[in-house]
């Protein structure tokens, strides 16, 4: 399984794009302004968009792709998500306002695409990958996937604060890769609290409740352009000295634009 890294960034600036990942060909883990890095080809090629929540820079590009390619597709690009995220994408998206509702053109019984609901527990089984929907804690409805094809799984963790459910299933899965937010500093903690994302100082607690057998990759996402130097400095501090516990230290690496990586 390839993973190619579209976008990881919380904000834009330049050489910035949100997030937004490829699985092979054919699936797109969110769809942030990375997409926009995409040929023709390539987004022709994607028959599944999986989403983990409603907010703008993760699906951004959605509406703007699908009226790019959605006439030289053979079916619907199917987008797959949580009720509310669906819920708040027809009302807020495509609603004939912001944009045309390519759920309904150019006819209802050939759109350009098709919406599909799924659940936090639920495993989709799309194209030769096993997707499970995984808990996020966020300020609206959201998740995180973990995604094989049979080898270990790329996790990802969505937009999220602290998520004792999450690292519970962490802890049960053969994880080859994880894909971790961390948006703000610890200067800015009270603001990543309030919204419902982490900090340094939190990731250092949430990244404790790892069982002590469990070793893998830990790639950090979503910094703010702003704050990213000040955010890998406090990361690296407390990695190097490691207060997530007694003698622990993780690998812990800076997720980038245009990384790939074989699983």
């Amino acid at each position: 399984m390839k993973v190619r890294v579209l976008g990881c960034s919380g904000a834009i600036a330049k050489d910035c794009r949100t997030t937004s990942f490829l699985i092979d060909d054919d699936v797109l883990v969110d769809a942030g302004t990375g997409v926009g890095d995409l040929t023709l080809e390539e987004m022709r090629s994607i028959n599944h968009v999986i989403l983990t929540h409603s907010h703008l820079d993760h699906i951004a590009a959605l509406p703007l792709m699908v009226d790019t390619i959605g006439g030289s597709r053979p079916t619907p690009l199917q987008i797959h998500a949580l009720a509310g995220t669906i819920e708040a994408l027809k009302v807020h998206v495509f609603n004939d306002v912001i944009w045309p509702d390519f759920s309904r053109i150019p006819m209802p019984e050939a759109p350009f695409v098709s919406f599909h609901e799924h659940q936090v527990g639920q495993t989709l089984h799309l194209a030769d990958k096993l997707i499970e929907v995984l808990p996020a804690v966020h300020t609206v409805p959201a998740c995180g996937y973990a995604i094989t094809t049979g080898r270990g799984c790329w996790v990802f963790s969505g937009d999220t604060e602290r998520n004792p459910a999450f690292w519970r299933r962490i802890n049960q899965l053969d994880v080859s890769m994880l894909v971790i937010e961390t948006a703000f500093s610890n200067r800015e903690s009270d603001l990543a609290k309030r919204s419902l994302h982490l900090s340094p100082m939190v990731l250092a607690d949430e990244l404790d409740l790892i069982a002590k057998d469990k070793r893998f990759p830990i790639y950090i996402t979503h910094t703010k352009p702003a704050e990213t130097e000040m955010i890998m400095a406090e990361i690296q501090r407390f990695d190097q000295t490691g207060v997530t516990g007694p003698n622990v230290t993780h690998d812990i690496r800076w997720l980038r634009a245009g990384q790939e990586f074989l699983l």
